[in-house]
Parts: C-alpha cells; sequence; structure tokens
C-alpha cells in the first residue's frame, strides 16, 4: 500500500503539498496515521504540468522520500496548477523496489497513480499484457500492477475521439476496473482488489476509491475551495469565492481543517477544466 495526493487548482508550489503541511507526504512516509503499517520507504515520485507543456515532468527515486535532499530542493521551486505525489510502499514479496515501479507513471498528456493493490496479480498478468494493444504494451517499464492498469487505461483513451474531459478520464478508470473483474474472474477468483486511482491530463481529472473486500478499503479525501496554500507555518485551503477553485485528492488530510471530506466507498471524483467537483459511484 501507498500514500498519494492530488492537486488541480491555482498555481502553488510543490512544497505546499509535499514537505510543508503537518501531514505532508514527507510525514505520511513516516508516520502515515490510516494505513495498519506507517511506513512508506520504497520510493518515491512527483509529477508536474510546467505551463510551458502539455506533457508532464517526472521526477522519482527508489530512496525514501523523507531522506531526499533533491525531492526537498526540487519542491521549493517547482510550481504547476496540476500535481500528482506519491510515497510507495511496496507490496511485500512482488513488487521491486526500483525506479522503473515508482508511481505516477505518464504516456503522451496522461499521468496516473494507484494506491492499493490486486490480489490476484500474478495470476492475470499474462492474459491482461495479450489483451494490450502494442502501444499500450509499450507504456509497461516495470513490474508493478499498477503499472499495468494505466496501460489498460491508456488503451481506453487512444481509443476516443474529441476532446479530453474529466468524464473521459473516469470512463477510463471504470473500463480498467472493468477489465480487471473480468480477469481476476477468469484467473483468480476469490482475490480481493483495492484500487485508489488518479487520473490526469493537466486540466482534468478523475480518481476513484474501490475495494471488494467488504471489511477494508483504503482511505482516500478531498477537498474544495479557492487555493490551497502555506503561509507563516499555517497551511490551509482557503475559502471559495468564485474569482479561483483548486481542488485536493490525498490519502490521508494533509493538515487539521474541518473541510477535508472521505470519497465514497466505491465512488469517483471527476474535476472539470473549471475545477468544478462532480462525483458518482462506479458502476461495475
Amino acid at each position: 500500500m501507498c500514500r498519494l495526493t492530488f492537486y488541480l487548482g491555482e498555481p502553488i508550489c510543490m512544497a505546499d503539498l509535499v514537505t510543508r503541511p503537518s501531514n505532508s507526504l514527507i510525514n505520511q512516509s513516516t508516520h502515515a496515521r490510516e494505513r495498519p503499517e506507517p511506513l512508506n520507504g520504497d520510493g518515491f515520485g512527483v509529477a508536474w504540468y510546467p505551463e510551458f507543456r502539455t506533457e508532464p515532468t517526472l521526477f522519482k527515486s527508489k530512496t525514501p522520500a523523507w531522506s531526499n535532499a533533491n525531492l526537498h530542493e526540487l519542491a521549493e521551486v517547482a510550481h504547476s496548477t496540476c500535481i500528482l505525489a506519491h510515497i510507495r510502499a511496496s507490496t511485500s514479496g512482488k513488487f521491486d523496489v526500483s525506479e522503473a515501479n515508482c508511481h505516477p507513471f505518464r504516456s503522451g498528456r496522461f499521468s496516473f497513480m494507484h494506491n492499493g493493490d490486486v490480489r490476484g496479480f500474478s495470476r492475470i498478468r499474462r492474459a491482461l499484457l495479450a489483451s494490450l494493444s502494442d502501444e499500450a504494451f509499450a507504456v509497461i517499464r516495470g513490474t508493478t500492477d499498477t503499472e499495468h492498469l494505466f496501460a489498460l487505461a491508456v488503451d481506453y483513451l487512444a481509443q476516443q475521439s474529441g476532446e479530453s474531459s474529466c468524464e473521459m478520464l473516469a470512463n477510463a478508470l471504470e473500463h480498467t476496473l472493468k477489465r480487471v473483474h473480468e480477469l481476476v474472474a477468469e484467473h483468480a477468483a476469490g482475490t480481493h482488489l483495492y484500487l485508489n486511482l488518479v487520473l490526469a491530463d493537466g486540466r482534468h481529472a478523475a480518481a476513484c476509491r474501490y475495494s471488494t473486500d467488504p471489511n477494508y478499503i483504503d482511505s482516500l479525501y478531498y477537498n474544495v475551495g479557492g487555493k490551497f496554500q502555506c503561509v507563516d507555518g499555517r497551511c490551509m485551503m482557503s475559502p471559495d469565492r468564485g474569482d479561483s477553485r483548486s481542488v485536493l485528492i490525498s490519502s490521508e488530510p494533509l493538515d487539521a481543517d474541518p473541510s477535508w471530506q472521505a470519497v465514497e466507498r466505491n465512488g469517483f471524483l471527476m474535476i472539470d477544466a473549471d475545477r468544478n467537483l462532480k462525483q458518482r459511484q462506479v458502476r461495475v
């Protein structure tokens, strides 16, 4: 299991997500509050969309986030309207600790990250790979279930026409969930899916909080307002007064602000280009 944070809104300094809040991802890398194991030390990654390009920029490392000086330096100077940040806890005995296996992942303008686990992944992997197009197959560089899920979404998106939208991204995630359900039913019946997913294109985003286990689901929260920022050691989401709007999605609240809300079980969040937040249930 892992921890993640996503932001889409007014331009923000990466440090306001990664290092400065009281429960920043750096803090969650050693003291995660809402997962059984508090350590997330098997690498990290950040993806952000610079204003001068449509594709995301990536910085990843297999070192723990808490000890990587380059991450701290980068976070102080990188600004963006769309940021994905992830700290990794490798599923024991399944996936190597390597830079190739660190999230987020990207393909063209799309970026993707995951908190959770496909328990029957080793039994569905061959069939999943066989079902991919050559283009989606080439997306996969590592061995994680996450990157294979992303390839399924990329295959779906390649078949769509017209402009990207948050609905299209949500449909890509829903297609991915349905395909994994089919593969698990055929090759790994009885195993569970734990899939908190985030898919973005720099202007729109979709996320889901999903589990087939009636006894456990990974935490996921959202916060909507004017802009999230840290001033004089205090981090908070400013009120939405109509002139700006920002949305935060995170495995755990980054601060004590009471406006954080839990995403519904098996629910979708969709953020459009005007940063309006829409919600619906996953239809699988």
